[in-house]
């Protein structure tokens, strides 16, 4: 009996990995469907775009601008009412919506631009994600699209 100890610690090991493979959804891989299901609606936000309590002001002058934007978003919010330049060749690209966060749609409707964040060595965390071309919608994240909050801009 003894010899058979090894190969079921072995089963055990490889059966674990394989649920916690299975766990993994997005792979690298977008999974979004190529249409919005009609369930969902852009009125109802998912949870974890609602406020759970309103954050802190930050120091937003801009009229047509949300209060809870960064002054740096300011900018950004420009740049793309113009179609660019956009400092960060990353800016303008396919947000793909991985963590789901965001109401399901077609690959290429969401796109992402970078809001600097003061200090910070890389891009840092904050993105505003926008929907449609010309865009839609607007939403924010200062997480890196563990939650976003949803806005308007004043045309």
């Amino acid at each position: 009996m003894r010899r058979n100890r090894p190969l079921w610690l072995l089963a055990a090991i490889l059966l674990v990995g394989l649920w916690a493979w299975s766990q993994n959804t997005d792979n690298g891989v977008s999974h979004a469907p190529t249409a919005a299901p009609a369930t969902q609606t852009a009125e109802v936000p998912p949870p974890a775009m609602r406020d759970a309590a309103p954050r802190e002001r930050a120091g937003n002058d801009r009229p047509g601008y949300p209060a809870f934007l960064p002054r740096e978003a300011h900018a950004v919010l420009d740049a793309i009412a113009r179609g660019g330049p956009y400092e960060y060749r990353q800016d303008g690209g396919v947000f793909q919506n991985r963590e789901r966060e965001l109401p399901l749609q077609p690959r290429g409707y969401y796109r992402e631009f970078t809001v600097d964040t003061p200090g910070a060595r890389d891009r840092g965390a904050r993105r505003i994600v926008t929907g449609g071309d010309p865009p839609v919608e607007y939403f924010y994240t200062d997480d890196h699209y563990r939650s976003f909050r949803r806005f308007e801009v004043a045309r």
